[in-house]
Parts: structure tokens; C-alpha cells; sequence
């Protein structure tokens, strides 16, 4: 089987979780510490701070933010729950925004349509490595004067034009889940240059506490959601290869789409006018009379992981019930939703790997 994803693990990653078991300082301290550092001045962000997984980092953004019950944030539509369910969490109301099919992230013209007097925030989404179209997003933010957090949970490394993701708005949101370029098992990553907000996910992130000579004094109901020194040992020997997985991967995605260029009724990835796409995932539109589901079943059974994209929000039972959303509301969402699939990319993998997946997928459709 050619797994969809396959974390670029070796030497590097047990030496330093080696370090921390050794020193004896389990929980977060200071190669949590130099995690974030590593993160900071790889984006070139003021501050860091390392997070139990890109959800909690996304919720104590909303909290850092005072997003509260009767507030509406405006949401990505085609994304991981996760981006949606944090403000569901916080009492406000998601209000999902449609996206552009070329780089499957969030449309400016159909999120400007969707502005309220209630509206609070506005979270786009990085697809798949890919940065949203932030010059107009970020100019309509700052027309309504709303606050923007990235939803960079694929794209650390990517790039809109000269600007790393994670060091485009008001906050970023970064994951490090095994099906990301760079893993720490589970863990995410807050970013910011606003001293303000700094300050309040510093508090918030580790019960409210601060501490005041040989103990703490609480200031606020905080939450449990460091990072244990563990993980982060993994995050520092990864990032130390991330350039040099961003590069491969790149290479990768060209090569694939070189053998699936000619084949017909496959819309492949495509970089945006601002570069920086990582392909953390390499995911591919299928015309819509091919069978989607068939052809991700059909692939499994031969060898070759496959998958769907990732999920509209408006098509998801629990946003219907809930919020009154009716699947195929939201158009470009749906239809990328419905034919979608996420084909195997990761560094380990050799061009004759890349032609099993390839020659497998061609033959799939060709029985459909």
C-alpha cells in the first residue's frame, strides 16, 4: 500500500527527545521555548506560542479576541470542522464563506457580501499549502475593521508573494498533525506581533496563572493547552528540515502533474499568482461524471491511499440543524467537496512510486 502521507522522521528527532528525557523536564519548558523561537524567526513573527493542537490554537484565538455568544465570524466553507466548531464552541455564529475553485480558499467577493453589523472576525483557510488571497481579504477587514486569524494549519513554510503564512493577520493558527509537511505527532502553533494579544494567550494557554515569586497567582479561568517539551523536541528537528521537505515536496507535485497533464477531466493543483504553494497535500477536481467515492474506494483496493479533499462545512449535518444550511448553498464548497481527492505526496517518495500512483489512478478511470 502507498500510504496518502508519511511523516519524514529519523536520527535527528530521538536525539532531541533523548535531551529532554535526560534533563527530566517533561511538560512545557524551555525546548518549548526554543520551538517557538524556531517558528518565530522562520516567519519572521514577533511571538510564538506553542499549542496542543491547531484547534486549541484557533479557540484561544477567538478568546484572545473576546469572540463571544451572538457574534458572527466569518468562516472558509471547504476546511476541516475544526476551523468552524471552535466558534460554535464560543457561542457565536459561523457564517460559512463560499471559496474560489483554482486555489480552494475563501472567495473576497462572496465574504464581503456576507458582512454584518454582527460580524466580529473573519478566518480564512490556507488550503491544502496553499495561501488564501489575502490582499483582498485583508483590505476588507480593515474597511470593517475586523480581525483576522489565519487558519495556517497546512502552510507552514508557504508563502503569499514575499510574507510567510502564520505573518499575515492579526493571528495565525499552525498545525503540526502527522499529515502536515512538518509533524510533531499532535501539537499546533499561535503566532502574532500584537504584544496585546501576546500577552493573553501567553495567560490563557496555561490556566490564567501568573507566576509571582515561588507560585502563581490566577487572573483569569485559563485552559490547559501547552505543549509538552516532548513534542516540541520533535518540532525543533523538524523544523530544521523544513525547507528541505517544502523543496522536495514541490519537485514531487510538478513531477505528478507532468504524467497527469493530459489526462481528461481532471482539473490538477495550480499555483496562485502569489506563489508559495508547499502542496502539503495534492489535491485534484475530477469531473463530475466520474464517481468520486468509487474512484477513492476503487484506489484503496489496488494499493494507492486516497482520499477525499476536506469537507464542506454547509453539506455537514450538525451546520445544517444548527445554523438552517442546505447542501450545494454554497457552490464552488460543494462541488469541491464532492469531487475532490487527495492523492499521495510525501518526501520519501521515488518517481516509480509516483507512476504506480498515477498508473492506478488512470486505470480507475477508465472503468468508470
Amino acid at each position: 500500500m502507498i500510504p496518502l502521507i508519511r511523516p519524514f522522521l529519523d536520527e535527528a528527532e530521538l536525539q532531541e527527545i533523548a535531551q529532554v528525557l535526560s534533563s527530566g523536564f517533561l511538560t512545557q519548558g524551555p525546548k518549548t521555548a526554543e520551538f517557538e523561537q524556531r517558528v518565530a524567526e522562520h516567519i519572521g513573527c514577533k511571538y510564538a506560542f506553542a499549542m496542543s493542537s491547531c484547534t486549541t490554537a484557533l479557540h484561544l484565538a477567538l478568546v484572545a479576541l473576546d469572540i463571544k455568544h451572538g457574534d458572527e465570524v466569518l468562516v472558509a466553507d471547504f476546511t476541516f470542522p475544526a476551523t468552524a466548531n471552535v466558534v460554535v464552541q464560543q457561542g457565536a455564529r459561523p457564517v460559512l464563506v463560499d471559496i474560489d475553485l483554482d486555489t480552494f480558499t475563501m472567495s473576497p467577493d462572496d465574504l464581503e457580501r456576507k458582512i454584518s453589523s454582527h460580524t466580529k472576525a473573519i478566518i480564512p483557510v490556507d488550503a491544502f499549502g496553499c495561501a488564501a488571497n489575502y490582499d483582498p481579504i485583508l483590505a476588507i477587514a480593515e474597511k470593517h475593521r475586523l480581525p483576522v486569524i489565519e487558519d495556517a494549519a497546512t502552510a507552514i513554510g508557504a508563502k503569499y508573494y514575499d510574507r510567510f503564512c502564520g505573518n499575515l493577520s492579526t493571528i495565525g493558527c499552525f498545525s503540526f498533525h502527522p499529515r502536515k509537511v512538518i509533524t510533531t505527532g499532535e501539537g499546533g502553533m499561535i503566532t502574532t506581533n500584537d504584544s496585546v494579544l501576546a500577552e493573553k494567550i501567553r495567560l490563557l494557554r496555561s490556566h490564567g496563572g501568573v507566576k509571582t515569586g515561588a507560585w502563581f497567582q490566577y487572573e483569569a479561568a485559563g485552559f490547559n493547552y501547552r505543549l509538552s517539551d516532548i513534542l516540541s523536541a520533535v518540532g525543533v528537528a523538524q523544523m530544521a528540515k523544513l525547507p528541505m521537505l517544502i523543496e522536495r515536496k514541490r519537485l514531487l507535485a510538478s513531477l505528478m502533474s507532468q504524467r497527469l497533464s493530459k489526462l481528461a477531466g481532471v482539473c490538477l493543483p495550480t499555483e496562485p499568482k502569489w506563489g508559495g504553494h508547499i502542496y502539503q497535500s495534492y489535491v485534484i477536481l475530477i469531473d463530475p461524471q466520474f464517481d468520486r467515492d468509487k474512484v477513492v474506494t476503487e484506489m484503496r483496493a489496488r494499493g494507492v491511499e486516497a482520499t477525499i479533499g476536506t469537507y464542506a462545512l454547509h453539506d455537514q449535518p450538525v451546520y445544517q440543524r444548527q445554523f438552517g444550511y442546505q447542501a450545494g448553498q454554497l457552490p464552488n464548497s460543494h462541488a469541491a467537496f464532492r469531487r475532490s481527492i487527495t492523492l499521495p505526496l510525501y518526501p520519501q517518495m521515488s518517481e516509480s512510486d509516483l507512476d504506480l500512483v498515477v498508473d492506478t489512478f488512470k486505470a480507475v478511470l477508465s472503468q468508470q
